[in-house]
């Protein structure tokens, strides 16, 4: 079961944005990392972009310069900017929170379809 909650996924154009929302239902005080995974079909889940605990942020070669994460703390929010999107990004994104505290744990989202024509 979910415990974050996806939005903001859709069909897009090649070149095209979409943002992408992940919200989680209490604050969130320490993290691991918090980030955004997708998979398409017939391959395996993989990393597009993360966010450390300890600070800095990291992307997979085909997002960078593309795709940017963000943080709105005060929403208990984290943002995928997918920016100049290209059909080989077409897959079902997840979010992820890897939280220290308040609540220790590993939380997932419920994944999201995003869709690039060409």
């Amino acid at each position: 079961q979910a415990q974050l909650v996806e939005s903001g996924g859709g069909l897009v154009e090649t070149g095209g944005s979409l943002r992408l929302s992940c919200t989680a239902p209490g604050r969130v005080f320490r993290f691991r990392s918090l980030g955004w995974f997708r998979q398409a079909p017939g391959s395996q889940r993989e990393s597009v972009a993360l966010r450390k605990g300890g600070g800095g942020d990291s992307y997979a070669d085909s997002v960078k310069g593309r795709f940017t994460i963000s943080r709105d703390t005060a929403k208990n929010t984290i943002y995928l900017q997918m920016n100049d999107l290209k059909p080989e990004d077409t897959a079902v994104y997840y979010c992820n929170m890897n939280v220290l505290s308040p609540i220790p744990g590993d939380y997932w989202g419920q994944g999201i379809q995003v869709t690039v024509s060409s």
